[in-house]
């Protein structure tokens, strides 16, 4: 089975929390804190894999969580990193936001990596919170979560030359009689619901790989028959054979079949249009094709495109067309890559906080304070302390008072709710 389009929950490890220990030693008076580091929550990395061409796998698995840190130990003993979830994908998987429709990743080199979801960090032990007026702190930081989304993972298949053109004009008995790709191929419209690979062998080393296109027809761009399915593997190619039913077959001009494919190509993605294009007129074992010729040749060489007449019945002017095809690649030059490194990290823009009032309550939003809570031991004094003192530090207390916030009113952070007081603990 072939899938192109499938969602994910992905989730980075939670870190460990940190120790809380007091060195407790015969003849070390007041040893003081012992409680090591929490270990860093593994990450779930993406890696390519050129020997998957689907995206099957994300069928039956949506969920994928990597191993989380391990926590603190006593005697200033730090806990283990967890281990990375490494998850395979096809050459060609383009990550998204599955909530922004941002792109995240497009991965298409064998073996480049990227990051989706990074572990949260470990915990302190209660050894890092150790002051000149507190020498044995009664407390330590729980784990920062993982961070988690869910992706939408969207495949382009990989291929030098993509076939496209009207249902039944031939495409795949052409990829057929030039590969070892076995299409199924029957008499009526749709037959190639997926993209099928296949690899072209024109001996001497020259070889390259071609995709069967399903059939577009007019209005692809907007989603008609399947578009955006079809259309979407036709973005990655070098160079485009454009199929046409040279016999008219369907009861439709050569010409106007050629107007409509390209105009849906543009209208989906301009650049598609301006792709370099070789014109396969097929079916030339057929009267009508070969009446048909002459004019579309000279209406459509007149605009600077190769017409080649072929017959996939009879496998007649192939290696004309292959031969070009081979030469339109090897001048294809690769746009420069916007970043080189291989392995990439999604890192979210920091959103700041922000306070207002709801319900009766005051709310203060923000991922860096939500993390704080979130690694706060909130059923320890000195721990509620210590972050009441950093709200105040931060400003997110000055700036509740300057939004109208009194003495006594509740605050709400998450789930964690408090009085705001004039002097805090």
């Amino acid at each position: 089975m072939f899938v192109d389009v499938t969602r994910i929950y992905v989730k980075g490890g939670d870190g460990g929390r940190g120790s809380n220990s007091v060195r407790r030693e015969k003849f070390v008076p007041q040893g003081g804190p012992w409680g090591g580091d929490g270990g860093r929550g593994g990450d779930v990395v993406f890696v390519v894999d050129p020997g998957l061409n689907t995206l099957i796998d994300f069928k039956y698995q949506k969920h994928f969580k990597a191993q989380r840190g391990e926590h603190g130990k006593s005697k200033g003993m730090h806990g283990r990193k967890g281990e990375d979830l490494v998850v395979k994908v096809p050459p060609g998987t383009v990550v998204k936001d599955d909530d922004t429709g941002e792109v995240l990743f497009d991965l298409v080199e064998p073996g480049q990596r990227a990051v989706v979801a990074r572990g949260g960090r470990g915990g302190r032990g209660n050894m890092r919170f150790a002051t000149p007026t507190n020498k044995c702190p009664t407390f330590y930081e729980k784990g920062e979560p993982g961070e988690e989304r869910w992706l939408l993972l969207e495949l382009k298949v990989v291929a030098d030359v993509g076939l496209v053109g009207f249902p039944n004009a031939g495409k795949s008995t052409f990829l057929s009689a030039v590969s070892a790709a076995r299409p199924k191929i029957a008499n009526y419209p749709f037959t190639t619901l997926t993209p099928v690979l296949g690899v072209v062998d024109l001996g001497e080393g020259r070889s390259f790989v071609i995709a069967d296109i399903p059939g577009l027809i007019e209005g692809a761009h907007q989603g008609v028959g399947l578009g955006h399915e079809f259309l979407r593997h036709v973005e990655r190619t070098k160079a485009l054979i454009h199929v046409l039913d040279g016999a008219g077959t369907e009861g439709r001009d050569p010409l106007d079949d050629f107007e409509v494919i390209q105009n849906e190509l543009r209208l989906y993605n301009p650049e598609l249009a301006e792709r370099p294009t070789l014109v396969a007129f097929n079916k030339m074992d057929l009267p009508d094709a070969q009446e048909n010729l002459p004019r579309v040749r000279e209406a459509l060489e007149a605009r600077g495109y190769r017409v080649f007449p072929i017959s996939g019945a009879t496998r007649e002017g192939f290696r004309p067309l292959l031969s070009a095809a081979y030469d339109l690649i090897g001048q294809w030059v690769p746009p420069e890559p916007e970043e080189p490194e291989v392995e990439k990290v999604y890192r979210p823009k920091e959103e700041g906080w922000r306070v207002y009032r709801h319900g009766g309550l005051w709310h203060v939003e923000g991922e860096e304070i939500e993390r704080l809570v979130a690694m706060t031991m909130w059923e320890n004094d000195e721990a509620v302390a210590r972050f009441l003192r950093i709200l105040r530090l931060k400003g997110v207390e000055q700036a509740l008072r300057e939004a109208g916030a009194e003495d006594g009113d509740t605050v709400r952070i998450c789930d964690i709710e408090f009085e705001l007081m004039a002097d805090p603990v």
